[in-house]
């Protein structure tokens, strides 16, 4: 028997900087959408009222959606089924590492956000 420690690589870490500070992250089990496709760690979320799934916030929006209300904190592939993932919905982000549907800027959602507990800020915290 080999006494000498082996150690493995379950694979790498690319931070994002999707996190941006030190306020309490709070996250939750959302639905996103069947058709939604394939959506990043960062991107911003609304709620389709008639579901309460979720999908990416475009502003052109009319079904709820247009209205932030999450941050997706993992990539999935809602391409052709509901998938469940975690998502943010209180927390400090860095605005340059979101993905903003059409129609939003970080300027034009903060508000939103902010009345949820998500605050977004233009620079990492240090």
């Amino acid at each position: 028997m080999d006494p000498t420690p082996k150690s493995e690589s379950a694979g790498t870490y690319t931070p994002d900087n999707l996190i941006a500070g030190d306020f309490p992250l709070v996250t939750v089990q959302v639905t996103i959408a069947s058709g939604a496709g394939a959506q990043p760690r960062g991107a911003v979320l609304g709620k389709v009222t008639a579901t309460g799934k979720y999908i990416r916030s475009l502003s052109a929006a009319n079904d709820g959606s247009e209205t932030p209300r999450a941050i997706l904190a993992q990539d999935v592939d809602a391409t052709s089924g509901d998938v469940v993932a975690t998502a943010y919905i209180k927390g400090e982000f860095n605005e340059r590492a979101l993905t903003i549907g059409t129609g939003h800027t970080a300027d034009s959602i903060r508000d939103a956000l902010a009345d949820k507990g998500i605050i977004l800020r233009k620079s990492v915290a240090k």
